[in-house]
């Protein structure tokens, strides 16, 4: 358990890890958000208990203001003074605010000289305020110095005994923000405890959803591992997720190409060794007939070296072209790339290839729409077209034809050879390409095939960049047909030349 928990902390360290990622995604998504929201709350809680106070501070001097106007508080003739008693009650509210609010308030008249002072020590005095000066132009103003601790606000004292509406007064109020930083402090230590424990919960959220995010990741990694370990040989099946579908889809594919290769690799040493030991055997039953008999005719003794001699040639066919497609297998090997004319290449195979033809008595056509001009390896082109174009030859009928077409477009040339031939069975379409395979085994070894010569030509088109396909109906003949890019094998790009 506890090896568990280190490996599952270390793929969470590592930030290569998608477990590691999603933690660190699930994390940000949830601690950011409660942060965002923490201060928040907080700034829009002091906004909005600094309006409410200006407010409440603003409606109450605003009720003070009026009775200054009706007890003639500014009046300074003697027989405008306002009474002792009035004049009492007046700074008896004006101290009540004070008290209440733990502020300040300076009664302020038209000549800027203070009237009334909460605290009496600027009573007398001449203020020159700028906030002072703008309330008796009609702008009222209300300041927060968060960092100081008050509030600063301006009341207009207005004479609504005329129509005039004008100010005779200011009230130059400060209060203290004591109790809503205290109450401040209250919620952030609430909202502290309450963002630790969601803290907590997001943390493990995140690891809980890390694991199970990633958990069908964990098992195709080890499916694959139980699977190249040699426990397994099945396919795999995770449909947890779209990706993990298309991760196993590419795997089975991949292991399905394991699997057909290495039966193929099987099937390629048995059918070496095979076809190998036949000649060896022969040679070996040959000699062993000669050895055993004495006194035999000079024309016997030539007719078993002649069956030897053909032996002998036939186990060196195949290892020639075991050689060469060996050596179209290497994926390094580069082509030699030069530009050829294919209507020449055509007709120099076609002309080494109509002896073979006439002792056949197959007609060969050679058809050509527009001259061609290719940069392509010449020697393995060349193998390409006999190969194709001698089996063509090979297995057809008597008084059979081979039709030889050259084409080329703006991108691809065309190299297409028919036939009136035996043709190939449906079912054996797709198995032509593999080394050592015979439709027909004990005819193709009357005509002294290999069972190599399709695999080197398609080896040798594949390096090319090109396709071959294969058309056939048996009994009627086959079809084949090469498209090789006319420039730029190896790179891919291609043009067009005439």
């Amino acid at each position: 358990m506890v090896g568990k928990i280190c490996r599952e902390l270390k793929r969470l360290i590592s930030l290569r890890s998608l477990q590691a990622r999603i933690f660190i995604i699930v994390l940000a998504a949830g601690f950011i958000p409660s942060v965002i929201v923490r201060y928040g709350i907080l700034n829009n809680y002091e906004e909005q208990s600094v309006q409410q106070r200006i407010y409440n501070v603003q409606n109450q001097l605003m009720i003070v203001g009026n009775h200054l106007i009706s007890n003639n508080y500014f009046n300074t003739k003697p027989e405008g003074y306002t009474s002792s008693v009035s004049r009492e009650v007046i700074d008896a509210e004006l101290e009540m605010i004070s008290n209440l609010y733990e502020g300040r308030v300076m009664i302020i008249d038209s000549s800027l000289k203070v009237v009334k002072d909460t605290y009496g020590i600027s009573t007398g005095r001449t203020i020159i305020s700028e906030e002072v000066i703008k309330c008796f132009r009609g702008e009222s103003i209300s300041n927060y110095d968060s960092s100081h601790g008050y509030i600063e606000m301006t009341t207009p004292i207005i004479d609504s005994s005329d129509d005039s509406g004008q100010i005779v007064g200011v009230m130059l109020t400060s209060i203290s923000n004591e109790a809503i930083v205290a109450m401040l402090e209250v919620l952030d230590r609430k909202s502290v405890i309450l963002q630790n424990l969601m803290i907590v919960v997001i943390v493990a959220m995140a690891m809980l959803l890390s694991v199970m995010l990633t958990r069908p990741f964990n098992r195709v990694t080890e499916a694959i591992n139980e699977v190249s370990a040699g426990y397994s040989d099945e396919s795999i099946s995770v449909p947890d997720y779209a990706e993990t579908v298309h991760i196993v889809d590419a795997f089975n594919q991949l292991l399905k190409r394991m699997r057909a290769l290495d039966n193929s690799r099987q099937e390629f040493v048995e059918n070496v060794s095979h076809e190998l030991k036949t000649p060896m055997a022969a040679i070996k039953v040959l000699a062993d007939s000669l050895a055993g008999q004495r006194d035999v005719p000079v024309e016997l003794y030539q007719e078993f070296f002649s069956d030897i001699v053909s032996e002998i040639d036939r186990e060196n066919q195949i290892i020639t072209d075991l050689l060469a497609l060996v050596k179209m297998d290497k994926k390094a090997q580069e082509l030699n790339i030069t530009s050829l004319n294919m209507n020449d290449l055509v007709e120099l195979i076609l002309k080494r290839l109509r002896p073979l033809a006439r002792k056949k008595d197959v007609e060969v056509i050679f058809e050509s729409v527009r001259p061609v001009v290719a940069e392509v390896d010449e020697v393995k082109m060349t193998l390409i077209m006999t190969n194709l174009v001698e089996n063509a030859i090979k297995y057809n009928k008597e008084n059979g034809w081979v039709k030889v077409e050259l084409d080329a477009d703006h991108q691809f040339f065309t190299f297409r050879v028919s036939d009136s031939g035996l043709g190939i069975p449906e079912e054996s379409l797709t198995n032509i390409y593999e080394r050592f395979y015979r439709v027909d085994k004990s005819h193709s070894r009357d005509i002294g095939g290999t069972g190599l010569g399709l695999a080197i030509t398609k080896s040798a088109v594949l390096m090319h960049r090109g396709s071959i396909t294969v058309t056939s109906v048996e009994g009627e003949g086959s079809s084949f047909t090469v498209k090789i890019p006319l420039s730029g094998a190896v790179s891919g790009g291609a043009a067009f030349a005439s």
